[in-house]
């Protein structure tokens, strides 16, 4: 599939970006994210490894594009795990000055 990113065409096929990617360990997704293989990755990670451009040359969009028309399942935000957080402890409370109380 013939496509532009950052000015520059590029044939690309979903086969050429599995071979790519293959040995690619993702970087930590902060923002859209694509899925190849079984592994998924952020988008500038895989435009910057598919076009051999810098990242600021092309943006999250264009990316997101090709690999969609492509057949990859791309996503807009990071899953998120949700997180538990503790309740602060109970502490149970004496009356102060009762009997017993020693000053």
């Amino acid at each position: 599939m013939r496509c532009v990113i950052a000015r520059y065409p590029f044939d690309l096929t979903q086969s050429g970006v599995l071979a790519a990617m293959k040995g690619v360990k993702p970087e930590l997704i902060t923002g859209e994210s694509v899925t190849i293989g079984r592994r998924r990755y952020p988008v500038k990670q895989v435009g910057q490894v598919i076009t051999r451009q810098d990242r600021r040359d092309f943006t999250a969009g264009e990316v997101t594009r090709a690999m969609a028309r492509l057949g990859f399942t791309c996503h807009d935000r990071p899953e998120t795990e949700p997180v538990e957080v503790p309740s602060p402890p109970r502490i149970a409370s004496a009356p102060l000055g009762g009997a017993g109380h020693v000053v």
